[in-house]
């Protein structure tokens, strides 16, 4: 019997490696500096490990250190990225190609800038499982396109797009492309150079790493990208983003990303491993489930399953000891399902059945089996009390079913 709770929800945050608490902790009392203090030992030494933290970063995506700009976490890398290349780049045009199962924090961020007149946007639809047709993306640009921002992979059905290229469609128009990256990054081998990428944003706290801080890869040569900033002050990180540095978070981001750099092989082999298990208890017990997202182009550690006939929400109270996230959102005070699995072309019904399980480093074969048994058990349980499976296993085509109204 594993220890209760259970935690498989890494997609959402990760518990802080101890690790990289570690490298963290000197700089909340004994290393106090501000980076930009430049004028005695205590600002030299937090610049110091702002510097080397970058060079960790810049590693993990074979970027060059000067490249990293320290944020707040990827929305803020979202935003700068998103908004500072309109702006900079408005007297070339105003177009922006982006996904409809992107990330909020892209999609607001687009409907932002077309609400303000600022930008006329092109959302792209996905494939059944989740993934963009680069020729889509070919086709989608015009002579007024200035941005490309498609995510690496998918934060609820975990299917990596094809990234690399994507990337060379938009290099040889001359459009720049922006990548979220927070969900791939430390999880699966990214590389900015090969996969033809201008600007990337990445979050601590997805990798084992701290809440509040995060990164925003600029390119500085081949092409150069230009943004402009969307805070304004002293002047820090190269003029792009004011506001006095973070040190502790930053010094957690770079040893989070020096840890997955150099673990990233085999914890990919272990989490297949682990995903691959967790997927065939569940499929093997149960009738009336289904895969989200792509069969193998997939983050290692994601599962996203709908069970038919059976409410997510209602799943999930029975999964309390778990954690677990549906596929629903609660949002005004109405249920509404996933944008993300409608985008597939899932019924509503269908989507509002989703669970995603998050596997990370923490995560046993032990958790994995009772896992399995806890949720193969609950589903049983859920669709004893549903006339709908009922009917279902009786034969009876419900598309067909007349029902009257009271």
């Amino acid at each position: 019997m594993p220890k209760l709770p259970i935690y498989m929800d890494n997609h959402a945050t990760t518990p802080v490696d101890q690790r990289v608490l570690e490298a963290m902790l000197p700089y909340f009392s004994e290393k106090f500096g501000n980076a930009a203090s430049r004028n005695h030992s205590f600002g030299w030494e937090a610049e110091e490990a702002v510097d080397r933290a970058r060079g960790q970063i810049a590693q993990l995506i074979n970027a060059k250190s000067k490249e990293i700009i320290f944020t707040s976490g990827a929305t803020e890398s979202d935003n700068l990225a998103i908004k500072g290349v309109v702006e900079f780049y408005r007297e070339k045009g105003d177009h922006i190609v982006t996904c409809v199962t992107e990330h909020k924090a892209v999609l607001d961020s687009c409907r932002a800038l077309e609400r303000a007149g600022k930008a006329s946007v092109t959302y792209l639809p996905v494939d059944k499982y989740g993934m963009v047709d680069p020729d889509a993306v070919r086709k989608a640009l015009t002579d007024r396109t200035v941005l490309v921002t498609i995510m690496y992979a998918n934060n609820e059905i975990g299917t990596i797009h094809p990234v690399a290229e994507i990337g060379r469609i938009a290099r040889e128009r001359g459009v720049v492309f922006h990548c979220d990256a927070v969900q791939a990054a430390g999880k699966i081998p990214v590389d900015v150079e090969r996969d033809n990428i201008d600007l990337l944003s990445i979050s601590a706290h997805k990798i084992y790493g701290p809440k509040g801080v995060g990164a925003l890869y600029v390119r500085s040569r081949g092409p150069r990208v230009r943004i402009t900033p969307q805070m304004d002050g002293g002047g820090h990180e190269r003029g792009m983003r004011s506001g006095t540095l973070n040190v502790t978070g930053i010094v957690g981001l770079g040893k989070a990303c020096e840890v997955a750099a150099s673990e990233m092989a085999e914890e990919n082999r272990r989490l297949l491993d682990l995903r691959d298990k967790l997927q065939a208890g569940i499929f093997e017990r149960l009738d009336e489930v289904s895969l989200n997202g792509h069969p193998t182009e997939r983050l290692p550690g994601n599962l996203n399953v709908s069970f038919a006939y059976v409410e997510g929400e209602s799943l999930l109270m029975g999964l309390h000891d778990i954690a677990v996230s549906s596929g629903s959102a609660c949002t005004s005070a109405t249920l509404e399902p996933s944008y993300v699995i409608r985008a597939l072309g899932v019924s509503d019904e269908l989507a509002h059945s989703s669970i995603r399980f998050g596997l990370g480093r923490f995560n046993t074969e032990e958790e994995v089996d009772f896992v399995t048994g806890r949720v193969t058990h609950e589903v049983k349980r859920l669709r004893e009390m549903s006339p709908l499976y009922e009917m279902a296993r009786d034969g009876i085509d419900l598309k067909s079913v007349q029902w009257k109204a009271e």
